[in-house]
């Protein structure tokens, strides 16, 4: 061990010889200063383990030590590109954090950068978030160690516990059958339960050779199946399926004398594997290929969808030796949290294959226009044939000009946009099963105008006869309904009209006819009945065909009286109504279109700046929308409102309604009709003041200030009204004062309000932190004493942080006051003196934060014992009772010198806690 006091940190400008008292020399980065000192803390600690023979603690604070050593050499070395000296920076960060919690040292507190925060120069508020962040990555560290240790991935569980989103990886390492022609390899997932898919497909072409098409994908054929959420964790089946689609022949035992037709979509046969036990955690080997038996078509008119559930239904397949090999790995996060965190297996050139439907968080800025189309089911007439006709069902898009839209659907992930779809046949069958779905992404600008078209066709095995197989017969379906809302999800009875194939091809010929049998009814057309109805130059034929339809958008919503306020510009007499509309709309369906919803109640407010008539009824839709991701339903859309403030917002006047209109409800709380709306409003209140300081904030760098003691009298307006309603003893203001206690007053400790309120009261603060005082701080004492230890409030170190933050703010003069306030009368003086010590008995002698929480203990001590405060008691208390504050309050180790600080700390803290304090934000 003599080798540990001369071991020498380069470069040669800094030794770091681990002895207790030298020095470095601060010419280095801040966070190489960290690393060589907290070498130099973790040496003596770790001959110390030698000593006391705790060998298994001895060999891992080597290999931390040596990790640092050596990542602290990459640092100097100058040679890392940025984004990896920003990795190695967190790597270390995290390693001196993780190592001091083991070893029972203080935990350091990092801004976004990794850097150390400076008590002094950092609000209350931020130091307490800094502190529960920092907390939390640690715990989430010693879970992983203690997992490994047990076998369980006890972290894995908390990352996907604190994610509200995951993906399932999949490598394709090879697909070994027979097929003799090239194909298409069809992955998805799917619900065995419900008997249907759950994502889009994944598509590799597969060619004849054994290989794929695309050879430069080779070792590279890698997907991801993202937006899964708690719901599909939740399912109690998941399987993954692989459909294999043979393109070529008609049939494999045609044999090649004849022409025949090439270039048809055969069902071939499925793969199936039940994943259920990867996506719960049980099994979790990126490494590991599994196989994945393969299982023909009895018949090649044996229906793929039919043929993946008796596979699971089977007990075993027998698979001669075929099958699919693949890795899986279940990842937290969306797509862009997945590339940063994994990107060894996810990077731009890894196929995105996307839940079917919304992920449960729809993030600002991700714009999505998708619409799902499922080809279901038909039933052809073999009509002039003496067998069932082999039907192909093209799926393709059109404007209502019959222009065609290109490269406008998705036949799966991985795959080129195409024109046209063409479906899969099955021989001689009346009645097909597709179960087929694409997607059709179409500009958002083209919807209103655009169709779906589906063209049935014949197709002969020989290639002669093929060619003169015309369309016999069409389907439509437009895309937007005729009040505006686009086509509803879920299963559609299309007509099947019958013409000249001529006529079929030009839209004007059909467009102005019903697609749908629901339509057809509300014209007063029949049905059923065998005979055929002339509508025009189109027959509608006896044929039937289904399709179901999901519409995914961020921007086109299904409800009537949500897209009348995403449109108002369109009618403004209505504006009134649709936003009292908007307030009786489901809450689902609002949360899809949040940021969208939030831009145009702003921008109604922004548009009629100089007019009031809106700003009520836009407060009162913006309370609602609050109101709903406070639900419990809806509260993982919190990050969601919080992104939305920080980075979409733009509103720079509504500071100003938002505080008139909040303030006129507060001013007549006792008015029948408004208590249940200021109600609302006040559990509101936090994410209120979010949006006016935030658009306060935005106006400033605008503007430059301007208007700034406007905005900061109309803030202590509506704070002198709120204190004047809370003062009120009226039966009316009883259930207001209620929900303001539990919500917000009291969770001014839920950090924000305070730290927002603070640091909007630029200038001359004096007057407001006097009101602040006088208002709250003996409620403040005599709260907490009655809440007890067991309080969230308390236990959460909410309530002391908020209480920090306001002592912090208070002065000398802050003080006297106070003591003046309770006139001549001793006794009063002596009640608050006793309130005062039993609160600082029991949030100092008992220390609410952990005890590696160092800072913020120090901090919440430091502004106790202040000057001021013992300067103003001293005039009315005797010495003894000072000395007993003082006993409580400081830290026994300053006193008393506890022997696992050294005398330069216990000095740096005297320092710390006896320096003369003003207000720091």
């Amino acid at each position: 061990m003599d080798y540990i006091n001369h071991f020498t940190i380069l470069p040669k400008f800094v030794f770091a010889n681990f002895r207790q008292h030298e020095t470095v020399i601060p010419s280095e980065l801040p966070l190489i200063q960290e690393v060589t000192t907290t070498l130099r803390e973790w040496s003596i600690i770790w001959r110390q383990l030698y000593v006391v023979s705790k060998i298994h603690m001895f060999h891992s604070v080597r290999h931390m030590i040596y990790d640092l050593i050596e990542w602290r050499s990459q640092i100097l070395s100058g040679t890392l590109p940025q984004d990896e000296l920003k990795e190695l920076k967190k790597k270390v960060t995290a390693k001196i954090d993780y190592g001091n919690r083991i070893l029972d040292l203080d935990l350091v507190v990092r801004d976004e950068d990794g850097n150390i925060l400076d008590p002094e120069q950092t609000s209350t508020i931020s130091l307490f978030r800094a502190h529960e962040i920092a907390s939390k990555q640690v715990e989430e560290r010693l879970l992983e160690e203690k997992s490994q240790k047990q076998n369980i991935d006890i972290n894995r569980q908390a990352k996907f516990a604190a994610t509200p989103s995951f993906a399932l990886f999949v490598n394709l390492k090879n697909v070994v059958c027979k097929i003799g022609e090239d194909a298409e390899v069809l992955m998805s997932l799917y619900d065995p339960l419900e008997s249907k898919f759950i994502s889009e497909n994944y598509l590799v072409r597969w060619s004849s050779s054994g290989l794929p098409k695309d050879i430069d994908r080779l070792h590279n054929l890698r997907a991801v199946f993202t937006d899964l959420g708690s719901k599909d964790l939740k399912r109690e089946k998941i399987s993954f399926v692989c459909q294999i689609v043979r393109v070529g022949r008609m049939e494999l035992r045609d044999n090649n004398t004849r022409k025949l037709t090439s270039g048809l979509r055969r069902p071939f046969g499925v793969a199936v594997m039940d994943v259920t036990d990867i996506i719960n955690g049980k099994v979790d080997d990126e490494d590991k290929q599994h196989f994945i038996p393969f299982q023909p078509v009895a018949g090649e008119n044996d229906f793929l969808q039919t043929v993946i559930n008796k596979v699971i239904a089977a007990k075993e397949v027998n698979h001669k030796g075929q099958g699919l090999w693949v890795t899986l790995k279940l990842l937290p996060g969306d797509i862009h949290q997945i590339r940063k965190e994994f990107p060894h297996l996810v990077d731009r050139s890894t196929a995105v294959a996307r839940k079917m439907g919304f992920p449960e968080i729809i993030m600002p800025g991700d714009v999505r226009n998708d619409i799902y189309v499922t080809l279901v089911q038909g039933d052809f007439d073999k009509g002039s044939k003496t067998t069932a006709k082999n039907v192909e069902v093209t799926v393709s898009v059109y404007d209502e000009d019959g222009k065609r839209l290109e490269n406008v659907i998705f036949p799966g992930a991985g795959d080129d946009a195409i024109s046209e779809y063409k479906s899969v046949i099955y021989y001689q069958v009346k009645q097909p099963r597709w179960f087929e779905t694409v997607k059709v992404a179409i500009p958002i600008e083209d919807v209103n105008r655009s169709h779906l078209r589906f063209t049935f066709r014949h197709r002969s095995s020989q290639d002669s006869k093929d060619k003169s197989e015309k369309i016999f017969a069409l389907a439509f379906v437009k895309l937007m309904r005729y009040d505006g809302t686009t086509l509803r999800d879920g299963e559609h009875d299309l007509i099947v009209y019958k013409a000249e194939a001529k006529k079929l091809e030009d839209a004007s010929t059909y467009l102005s006819l019903p697609s749908t049998k629901i339509e057809l009814e509300e014209k007063g057309h029949a049905t059923t009945g065998k005979s055929m109805q002339n509508l025009g130059s189109c027959t509608i034929s006896k044929d039937s065909f289904q399709i179901s339809t999901l519409v995914c958008s961020t921007k086109l919503t299904q409800n009537v009286d949500l897209l009348g306020l995403l449109k108002w510009r369109s009618n403004t007499n209505l504006l009134q109504q649709n936003l009292r509309q908007l307030m009786k709309v489901d809450g689902g369906e609002v949360v899809k279109f949040l940021q969208d919803t939030l831009d145009a109640l702003f921008n109604i407010m922004m548009e009629n700046s100089e007019s009031e008539t809106f700003d009520t009824l836009v407060f009162d839709a913006l309370v609602f929308i609050i109101g709903l991701i406070a639900d419990r339903k809806f509260q993982h859309f919190n990050p969601v409102l919080e992104t939305y403030i920080k980075k979409h917002f733009s509103a720079t006047l509504a500071y100003t309604k938002l505080t008139k209109v909040l303030r006129n409800y507060v001013d007549n709380a006792e008015k029948p009709g408004v208590t249940d709306q200021l109600f609302k409003a006040m559990k509101a209140l936090e994410y209120i003041f979010k949006f006016i300081v935030r658009s306060r904030i935005l106006f400033n760098q605008l503007y430059e200030n301007k208007g700034e003691a406007d905005f900061m009298e109309s803030l202590l307006q509506l704070f002198k009204s709120i204190n004047e309603m809370m003062s009120s003893v009226s039966d009316q203001t009883v259930m207001v004062k209620v929900g303001v206690s539990k919500k917000n007053v009291l969770a001014l400790s839920n950090n924000y309000a305070v730290d927002t309120i603070i640091l909007s009261l630029q200038g001359p603060t004096q007057r407001h932190v006097q009101i602040i005082m006088e208002k709250l701080l003996r409620t403040v004492n005599r709260t907490v004493i009655s809440m007890g230890r067991d309080s969230e409030l308390i236990v959460s170190g909410n309530f002391v942080a908020s209480m920090t933050a306001i002592l912090r703010q208070m002065e000398d003069y802050h003080y006297a006051h106070l003591i003046k306030t309770f006139g001549k009368m001793r006794s009063d003086v002596v009640d608050f003196l006793m309130e005062t010590f039993i609160m600082f008995k029991n949030l100092i002698g008992k220390n609410v934060y952990p005890f590696d929480w160092v800072i913020m203990n120090m901090m919440q001590n430091k502004f106790i014992i202040r000057r001021d405060l013992y300067g103003s008691l001293h005039r009315i208390c005797y010495p003894t009772v000072l000395a007993e504050i003082l006993k409580i309050s400081l830290p026994p180790f300053i006193f008393l010198g506890a022997p696992s600080f050294s005398e330069e700390l216990r000095q740096h803290w005297k320092e710390f806690y006896l320096q003369p304090i003003g207000p720091t934000y």
